[in-house]
């Protein structure tokens, strides 16, 4: 099973959960699975359309999936897939 890294400000929705084990071929059905287990994530992972919201970054491995085959990346059993929201704020 591959194994979700769950972000701190994430982990109120997952039982405070930091890391999670999918069993899915794809990062698309990993995350459709994360979201049957743990549906308050839908609005924080996905967009109305049910896609990946384009300020959730997600790697697999040290890959973006937007340099692989996006939402498609497969997934391996021993795959670890990193979910990273934008952070913004600060001063310039």
């Amino acid at each position: 099973m591959a194994t979700v890294i769950i972000p701190t400000p994430l982990r109120k929705f997952t039982n405070n959960a930091s890391r999670l084990a999918v069993q899915a071929p794809t990062v698309e059905a990993g995350i459709q699975e994360l979201i049957t287990l743990f549906p308050d994530l839908r609005n924080h992972l996905l967009d109305a359309q049910g896609q990946i919201r384009s300020f959730i970054n997600i790697f697999v491995g040290n890959d973006d999936i937007r340099n692989l085959s996006g939402a498609k990346t497969s997934l391996k059993s021993d795959s670890i897939v990193s979910i990273i929201p934008a952070i913004a704020g600060g001063k310039p």
